[in-house]
């Protein structure tokens, strides 16, 4: 996309090739030539700019927020930031389980590439020299620091611990313990048969925010950003909420009455047309009835509303030390979070509420911001777009793509496709969107395939993969599946 400059200086080429018919057509080339110098010269100041950047993600968050429309979840910090940010309508993680997905963000790399593909694997195991996205901006003179969770930490049990953090992505790195679910209060543990990681135990939790290591994350974050530094900086902070146990103080919950939560409608056969890899190894609902269900809503609702306070007491910190029109901001969740869809909860599905995710960029002084972008981008973008609005040249091995022009134009035209990956027991399973479809195929096809009309279809509720009427759009989306176009 060209800046404005570059498109002044071609409207006037033409005329500076033919006769000025007019004493006021000189004036109009000469008064366009001028403000082409003068734009050329902001352009070359804000190129100088060391811009600071401020990473926030969430854990296990989908996009049931108040800025994408959702009617009943209350994020009033997160609303005012997406008023002054871009917000990607259409966000999507490249393995919606947190390692794999935490690892291709900060490296750059699709799960392929690097091979972490579950909880366990280390990037550096396999490629050491790996430069990272917050080791980018280390190594170009900026002081990069981590708050909480940003590379896999195991939660509950590994919250306050290092987890798979990588050392030389930091000057500081800090991981605030929190009591998660031993904290005092109401508790519930609504699948005791499951392990920690994955039980849906609801805590309405006695104390304050600070109890919380999510609490304590934004107060350290608070105190980074009210420290003065002559150099620029990459702050990284992240919180585990609403990562399950569902933990959030009793005021978050009191914002949800448990008989104003509606679970979603899922129509009688559902089920029926979606390939057995596709659908969770678990009972469908967890086996939970309706009245437990929405018990787990309502944690999940408040677990937001505590996150959406964090965040807040962060971006307050960014106003107050007059930080705010030198940071790029940026929010995102690792991936999304299933909340009864399909019969569906948690992740690892390569269904909407899985694999999208929320994304906020406000970068200052973009001609975007404050609107929405419909287009289809993946959390891999975000490594390339950071160095881009910064002067930075990311490793020719960064595999996604800059989203700055979209920052600077929401709505043009973008030709682009997500990638989304895998595995269910045994089986591995393989998506690609663009702006209309959704294909996904299951061992290369052997053990099933779905393809859902996006856009008159948003539920994914008819999967039309096996509909000879669509054999030509099958091709097509097959041939995405071997690359982008």
């Amino acid at each position: 996309m060209h800046p404005p400059t570059l498109r002044l200086r071609h409207a006037a080429e033409p005329a500076g090739n033919r006769r000025l018919s007019s004493p006021r057509a000189l004036l109009a080339i000469v008064l366009m030539v001028a403000a082409g110098g003068v734009a050329d010269r902001a352009l070359a100041d804000s190129a100088r700019v060391k811009y600071n950047v401020l990473l926030i993600t969430a854990d296990d968050l989908s996009a049931a927020l108040g800025c994408y429309g959702h009617p009943q979840v209350k994020t009033p910090n997160l609303d005012r930031l997406a008023a002054r940010a871009v917000l990607f309508e259409r966000a999507y993680c490249q393995f919606p389980l947190c390692n794999p997905s935490r690892t291709s963000l900060l490296t750059g790399l699709r799960p392929d590439t690097s091979g972490v593909v579950n909880n366990q694997l280390k990037f550096r195991d396999r490629f050491p020299q790996t430069v990272t996205l917050p080791q980018l901006f280390r190594n170009n003179g900026y002081y990069a620091a981590r708050v909480g969770k940003l590379y896999h930490m195991g939660v509950p049990g590994g919250v306050g611990g290092p987890g798979l953090d990588d050392g030389p992505s930091w000057d500081y790195a800090i991981s605030p313990p929190g009591l998660e679910h031993a904290s005092p209060g109401k508790a519930q543990n609504l699948t005791p048969q499951y392990q920690p990681g994955v039980a849906f135990r609801v805590v309405e939790a006695e104390g304050g925010d600070d109890d919380q290591a999510d609490g304590r994350v934004a107060a350290e974050a608070v105190r980074l950003l009210g420290e003065k530094r002559a150099q620029p900086w990459f702050l990284a902070v992240g919180f585990v909420r609403p990562h399950v146990p569902l933990v959030a103080p009793k005021k978050y919950f009191d914002l949800y009455p448990l008989d104003s939560i509606q679970l979603p409608q899922v129509p009688a056969g559902d089920r029926d047309d979606i390939p057995a890899p596709a659908l969770a190894e678990r009972e469908p609902d967890y086996g939970l009835t309706p009245e437990q269900c929405r018990e787990v809503l309502r944690g999940y609702y408040a677990a937001i509303s505590f996150l959406d306070a964090q965040v807040g007491r962060v971006l307050k910190a960014l106003d107050d030390q007059q930080l705010s029109e030198k940071t790029i901001v940026v929010f995102l969740s690792d991936h999304g979070y299933h909340l009864g869809e399909h019969r569906l909860w948690q992740k690892l599905s390569l269904f909407e509420p899985s694999a999208r995710v929320p994304l906020l960029i406000a970068a200052p002084g973009m001609p975007g911001n404050g609107r929405h972008c419909p287009r289809v981008v993946e959390l891999l973008d975000v490594y390339p777009t950071l160095a881009d609005c910064c002067g930075l040249t990311p490793p020719k091995s960064v595999e996604g793509k800059s989203l700055r022009p979209l920052l600077e134009d929401p709505a043009q035209a973008w030709n682009s496709v997500a990638h989304t990956q895998v595995r269910r027991g045994k089986s591995l399973g393989r998506s690609v969107r663009n702006e209309k479809w959704r294909y996904t195929e299951w061992d290369e096809g052997r053990s099933g395939r779905e393809l859902y009309d996006q856009q008159g279809d948003p539920a994914e509720l008819h999967n039309l993969a096996d509909n000879l009427e669509h054999d030509d759009v099958v091709k097509m989306m097959q041939g995405f599946l071997g690359g982008t176009p």
